[in-house]
């Protein structure tokens, strides 16, 4: 009983393996809600360990910097001591990338588990005591069976016990969604040391999510659920896309469509919004590796069904760029077009694999000249994506092009009336709010006419631009005369 009591004392301590999109934020809020726990986040990029640790953080989220700020150098470190941090936790979360593979068995379909292969490793040889490992990137199912095998083969008598417990994050909500999360996934073998380590993490959560809300399952149950949560939003999103191109064909509009759709109640609302496609990090990249799964498991009907999620996105921003070019005499050679907004999606500064860079590559293929206006989106990176290879955002930077070849066709700038300015026309690829109120008389003034406005997030009020003087197209929407006149080809 005293061992018991003594064993309670001591200070949890708990390591995170990748300082990234994940790892950052969950750490952080974990080490706000439970001042008992020592949370160490590590990383073996100077660079990325160096902004964790200064006013910059290294990602852009919605109130993330308060939450870092409350508990840094109290109960949250950054650091690129990964043996060290490792050698001393308790619980190891791994949240390293998991890419999709670009070459060999599976090539782009396949996940790459080659940096949580070596974590894995690490961990085995720099521990001295049991520990609880906990997979937090979004992996394949069984790779938890996998991380297992390599950590028993060389455990040199030490127990590990693998849980899975997925993160449901979306990014510009991340923080509010870990403080308020619909729920909490822990996957964990079903024997008794694997229940036992169930509760361990769950006693973390605990701290702030209600009980109800901390679901158990078994390892594969837990790795799947991620996966197909993001399979059914991808889901949605390709199915009102694809309502959307039948709205223009008809003459419906895909936003009082989907709202009708939307209000019944086994539907929902959320999710229904017609774009110009889906983009972030995890969508494509977890349909891919279900595609792949069920391709390995004998289950080539079921593989066939989630990739049509995928085509659809990819026909929804071809279509598109056809638009534009078709609706301005079929060409937009040496026309300056405006780009406004590069993100994947409002509040986040990221723009992996966001619908922007392949309408940006479909209007460059057609040599137009781009001007590209993002609150939160550098030039640099801006540039990195345009030139990048498929699939290559998600490795790590050392391994991608060091300085890219600046598309010569792309200018970056910090305004929208700048990009705007003199341009043919304007396509609006990310609903930033500040999108909504820009003053388009203005923006008409200074434009060549006929001006054209292309919304890719149906943002803008198309009504009040046409009596402006603006040829409009919005996704999903009656089209104007000058379009019926224009066919776009797909």
């Amino acid at each position: 009983m005293r061992a018991d009591l003594k064993e309670h004392e001591k200070m949890v301590k708990i390591c995170c393996i990748g300082a990234g999109y994940v790892g950052g934020p969950t750490m952080a809020v974990i080490a706000l809600k439970c001042p008992d726990i020592e949370v160490a986040v590590v990383d073996i990029s100077v660079p990325r360990i160096t902004t964790w640790n200064s006013d910059q953080l290294p990602i852009y989220e919605p109130g993330l910097d308060d939450v870092v700020k409350q508990c840094r150098g109290r109960n949250l470190f950054f650091s690129t001591n990964v043996e060290k941090h490792v050698c001393e936790a308790d619980i190891v979360f791994v949240s390293v990338n998991t890419p999709t593979k670009t070459r060999g068995l599976g090539a782009g379909k396949a996940a790459d588990l080659t940096y949580w292969e070596s974590a894995a490793r690490m961990i085995a040889d720099v521990s001295k005591s049991d520990k609880i490992v906990v997979e937090k990137s979004t992996v394949p199912v069984k790779t938890a069976e996998a991380i297992e095998k390599i950590l028993t083969h060389n455990s040199k008598g030490i127990n590990f016990q693998i849980l899975s417990n997925p993160e449901f994050l979306a990014e510009g909500t991340a923080i509010q969604d870990l403080f308020k999360p619909d729920r909490v996934l822990i996957g964990g073998r079903e024997t008794p040391g694997g229940q036992k380590a169930i509760k361990a993490l769950k006693d973390v959560y605990a701290h702030w999510v209600p009980e109800e809300n901390i679901i158990t399952t078994n390892l594969w149950s837990a790795e799947l659920s991620k996966l197909a949560a993001n399979a059914f939003l991808a889901q949605r999103i390709s199915s009102v896309n694809a309502m959307s191109a039948l709205c223009e064909a008809t003459g419906a509009n895909v936003t009082q469509v989907s709202y009708a759709v939307g209000k019944d109640t086994r539907i929902g609302s959320k999710f229904l919004n017609a774009s110009v496609g889906f983009g972030g990090s995890c969508f494509q990249k977890d349909i891919l590796n279900l595609v792949y799964i069920c391709e390995c498991n004998g289950l080539p009907e079921v593989a066939e069904y989630w990739k049509q999620v995928i085509k659809i996105n990819d026909y929804q921003k071809t279509r598109f760029v056809n638009r534009v070019v078709a609706s301005m005499f079929n060409t937009v050679s040496n026309k300056k077009i405006a780009i406004l907004g590069f993100a994947f999606k409002k509040d986040t500064g990221d723009t992996r694999e966001t619908p922007a860079i392949d309408v940006c590559k479909g209007l460059l293929g057609d040599k137009a000249l781009l001007s590209i206006y993002d609150p939160q989106v550098t030039e640099d990176q801006i540039q990195r994506d345009l030139s990048m290879k498929k699939f290559d955002w998600d490795h790590p930077l050392h391994l991608q092009p060091m300085s890219p070849t600046a598309v010569k066709q792309v200018g970056v700038v910090w305004d929208a009336y700048e990009a705007t300015k003199d341009a043919h026309g304007v396509c609006i690829l990310t609903e930033w709010d500040e999108f909504k109120t820009l003053d388009f008389q203005r923006i008409f003034d200074n434009m060549q006419k006929p001006a054209f406005v292309f919304d890719g997030r149906n943002v803008v009020d198309g009504e009040k631009l046409r009596q402006i003087g603006f040829i409009v197209y919005s996704i999903g929407k009656p089209l104007d005369a000058w379009l019926k006149d224009m066919p776009a080809l797909v």
